[in-house]
Formats: C-alpha cells, sequence, structure tokens
C-alpha cells in the first residue's frame, strides 16, 4: 500500500474492536456472572463510587483480571510493525488494557487511563503502592483518601494534555487510522475529522463500514487483526 509506505507521519485511534479480537468484552456486551444485573453506565462514574466505592472498586478487580489474562492479538503488532516504520508515529487509544504495550507499542497516548494503574479519589494522583490490609478499596498512603483506577469515568473530562498531543498528532499526520471505534464518542470521535481537514489519508478498519476506497479515504470491513498485518506485508513485505 503505497500510502501507508510513503508516509512520513502515522497517527491511529483505536477502539474497543481491537481488543474484542482479544476476546474482551466491549462496554456495550452484556455483563456476565455476578455482574449480569448491573450496567456499566452505572458503575463507571464519580457518583457510583461515591455510593458503593466497594462495589465500583470490585467490579474493576473483575474488569482487570479480564484484561490480564487477554494476549495482544495480529492487530496490535502490526501497529507495533508500522511504528518501526515510520518515521513519526503516534497510537492514540481508548482503550484501557494495556494491550498495545505489551505488543510493543511505544508511542502510546491513552485518552481513557490504564486500568492497571491506581490513583487518589482525593488528591488526583498517582499511587503505586499501599496497605495490604484487606481494604476494599484500599485507602491512600498519604492522605487516607480512597483509591480508585485510573480511568475516566462518565462525566470526568480527558486528561488534557494527552488529548492536547492527540490533536496535534492527527494534525500533522499524513495517514490517519480509525481502527474498531465506533466514532460516536466525543471528543475522541473528531480526531478522524481532524485529520481529514488537515489533509491526511484515512484509513477506517471495523466490522460496521461499508467497503470503500478513494484516494484520500480507505473504509476497509473487516477485523483489524486480518487487515492490519495485511497492509504491513503489502507495504513492507514482511509479517505484521
Amino acid at each position: 500500500m503505497e500510502a501507508l509506505r510513503g508516509a512520513k507521519s502515522i497517527a491511529a485511534l483505536t477502539g474497543a474492536g481491537i481488543s474484542a479480537e482479544s476476546g474482551l468484552p466491549t462496554f456495550r456486551d452484556p455483563q456476565t456472572g455476578l455482574w449480569e444485573k448491573f450496567r456499566p453506565e452505572d458503575l463507571a462514574t464519580p457518583e457510583a463510587f461515591q455510593r458503593n466505592p466497594k462495589l465500583v472498586w470490585e467490579w474493576y478487580a473483575h474488569r482487570r483480571e479480564l484484561m490480564g489474562q487477554a494476549q495482544p492479538n495480529p492487530g496490535h503488532a502490526a501497529l507495533a510493525a508500522i511504528e518501526r516504520h515510520a518515521a513519526t508515529f503516534t497510537l492514540v487509544t481508548q482503550n484501557i488494557d494495556g494491550l498495545h504495550q505489551r505488543a510493543d507499542s511505544r508511542n502510546v497516548l491513552e485518552l481513557h487511563g490504564n486500568i492497571t494503574r491506581t490513583r487518589c479519589f482525593e488528591e488526583d494522583t498517582l499511587v503505586e503502592s499501599w496497605s495490604a490490609n484487606g481494604e476494599v478499596p484500599p485507602h491512600c498512603p498519604r492522605c487516607g483518601g480512597l483509591l480508585r483506577p485510573d480511568v475516566v469515568w462518565f462525566g470526568e473530562s480527558l486528561p488534557e494534555e494527552t488529548f492536547e498531543q492527540a490533536l496535534e498528532a492527527a494534525i500533522f499526520c499524513d495517514l490517519f487510522f480509525s481502527i474498531g471505534t465506533s466514532g460516536l464518542v466525543e471528543p475522541a470521535a473528531s480526531l478522524t475529522e481532524v485529520a481529514r481537514r488537515a489533509g491526511a489519508t484515512i484509513v477506517v478498519i471495523n466490522l460496521e463500514v461499508e467497503p470503500l476506497a478513494s484516494p484520500d479515504l480507505y473504509q476497509l470491513n473487516g477485523p483489524a487483526g486480518q487487515i492490519l498485518p495485511e497492509l504491513v506485508r503489502q507495504a513492507w513485505r514482511e509479517e505484521g
């Protein structure tokens, strides 16, 4: 693919679809087991945490276990391969599972945080260790406040500096990938349009798009784990 091989600056936005190929349920999927009577939208809020911090912490502990068991798939590996070839590459993700980093992607901007990190609910600072005394949720060793996962909940703003970096990547890239994302969750969804208006070639990879190919827009219907490795092979004659 000439547009991929010739691009000097590449940016990619990934959503839940690429993680779903590693077996992780999306937010829209029904909950299972002990959590089937809860809606994620009712748990992933500051208000829910204030009402029942133990419930919210345990739900995220369950999700953390699921994500820890998942493995990066060929789509993740192909993005890491693209980064190795590109002069400039920025990977912007809405996912909180850390699978991109585990696949050896380096320049990753996490718009919604990372479930493996923890921060203080009161001070909004990262906390790396705390007393393992059985409290659920545990307390901040510095101020005594409750600890929470370092993720962006409904009603919270994206990390400002991270989003500014994502905007910059979208504005200055030659080629922009939108992978496994519905394009409905703002402000991340606006990044594709920002890149298009700035003149980038847009490549959309999703199970929910109609196939379309034009000089500045390619809509590829299918799993990222199949399409991305093939693009890498075509561009650089190697496995993704």
